[in-house]
């Protein structure tokens, strides 16, 4: 009788890595380049180290002059800029809604079927979007001249990228069995289009303007520092002439008024939104 002399083979133990080598000298890699890039852009930007040692005093001296609050100033120098820039906001936020309606009909897809129409309804959002709002200012100052009317075209033409961007998108994504249920019945493209598309995009648009106007809010509180109308001009005032309690005056209004819109956009969204 025979005698069976094989041994079992042992398992081969493995070790667990989190990363493969690959993904290890990607990581690495792109570590290194990081640390380069920072390296060479604070080479480029002159800092200059005495600067940067004395910011503490220097801000702890500005401070000092800030206090105490001017809170005197606010009925004759305050209320009227605070009030100006509410309402820079509200209507800018209103015009920015009408004129960015076509321009969202442009970008959707499924409603616009002309890829140049497309191409050109991207075009006007992107324009919009990468200019900064000052550099809108200071375009519609120089048009207009400084106040109130160059603020509120300055905060429409910026708005309309953003609204025109999530409307279009918010398009794009409606179910299309109403659509297509109001299109196989014969009726025209404007029935399709308030029966179909608009029920179904109302309440995020009204969240998106509601959204712009209270982002409008901060953005008019600071395009008066170039002439556009409202706080920011006080502010820059108060500035050019070293009267720094009512600057903090106008900070701790725009802080104020800042906490306050957001209040009243969150409570609007959750009552009737």
């Amino acid at each position: 009788m025979s005698q069976d002399n094989t041994t079992p083979l042992t398992p081969v133990q493995r070790e667990w890595q989190r990363l493969t080598p690959s993904q290890r000298w990607s990581r690495y890699t792109l570590l290194i380049g990081s640390v380069l890039v920072l390296v060479i852009c604070m080479r480029n930007v002159d800092i200059i180290p005495e600067f940067l040692w004395d910011a503490p005093t220097q801000v702890a001296d500005l401070f000092r002059r800030m206090v105490p609050v001017d809170f005197a100033y606010y009925p004759d120098g305050i209320h009227a800029a605070l009030v100006d820039t509410i309402h820079i906001a509200t209507l800018g936020t209103m015009l920015s809604i009408l004129l960015s309606l076509p321009v969202g009909l442009l970008v959707a897809k499924n409603i616009t079927k002309n890829k140049f129409l497309n191409w050109l309804g991207m075009l006007i959002l992107v324009s919009s979007r990468s200019v900064n709002v000052l550099v809108w200012a200071l375009l519609f100052v120089a048009v207009f001249g400084p106040g109130p009317l160059a603020g509120t075209i300055t905060i429409a033409v910026r708005s309309i990228g953003f609204v025109g961007k999530l409307f279009g998108e918010a398009l794009e994504e409606c179910h299309h069995g109403p659509v297509e249920a109001l299109t196989a019945t014969g009726a025209p493209w404007t029935s399709v289009f308030l029966k179909g598309f608009w029920p179904q995009v109302l309440p995020a648009y009204w969240a998106i303007a509601l959204f712009r106007w209270d982002i409008n809010i901060r953005e008019s509180s600071v395009i008066g520092l170039v002439g556009a109308g409202g706080i920011g001009m006080a502010l820059d005032h108060a500035q050019s002439v070293f009267q720094w309690t009512r600057v903090s005056l106008i900070l701790v209004c725009i802080f104020a008024l800042v906490v306050l819109c957001e209040v009243v956009v969150t409570y609007i969204r959750k009552r009737i939104l």
